[in-house]
């Protein structure tokens, strides 16, 4: 009983933040903009930055893209088994007032798939190529951002996506 009264104030807190940032979507430039994104880190962006990464990026270009690979299939496996395990429905149809202003690749909200790919690739990219550090960590913000804007995660489905990342990068980079 006390946690379901725990979970109602969190729950209610994060339905208003998430209306709050859905606000932008009322500007169609503002959508149109995330959208790009979005579809960017719907995986092409990343597919080709790998199969490129042994062209352009130097000596390690190879192994850097190996890690990715490697991290992709790691964190859709944890996608997955979350996703269905938990069985968080997403904004638009749990929260009045917030529509879908894009697709959703698939039926669940939490965790973010798009932010823990866009942040466990920048990790990695980074890790060999610093340089593309701000190109990068801009993408990722953004793509978390475009998430819960356009009405397709929670706020908490893009941190812990974030985090997920974040975790299984630092991982990938240390066992290497």
């Amino acid at each position: 009983m006390l946690l379901e009264k725990t979970r109602r104030p969190w729950a209610e807190r994060e339905r208003s933040v998430a209306l709050w940032m859905h606000r932008g979507a009322a500007h169609p430039w503002v959508v149109n903009a995330l959208l790009a994104v979005s579809r960017a880190g719907d995986g092409l962006l990343w597919y080709a930055l790998i199969a490129s990464l042994p062209w352009w990026g130097g000596p390690a270009g190879g192994k850097c893209a190996l890690y990715m690979v490697a991290l992709g299939l790691v964190n859709l496996v944890f996608y997955k088994a979350l996703k269905q395990r938990i069985a968080r429905p997403r904004p638009y149809v749990s929260c009045p007032g917030i529509r879908a202003c894009g697709r959703s690749l698939d039926e669940f909200s939490f965790p973010s798939g798009h932010t823990m790919h866009a942040m466990a690739f920048s990790l990695v990219l980074v890790h060999y190529h610093p340089a593309l550090a701000w190109p990068l960590w801009a993408f990722t913000l953004l793509v978390a951002l475009s998430r819960v804007v356009l009405g397709l995660h929670y706020p908490s489905d893009v941190a812990i996506g974030a985090a997920i990342g974040w975790l299984t990068a630092k991982f990938m980079l240390v066992i290497v």
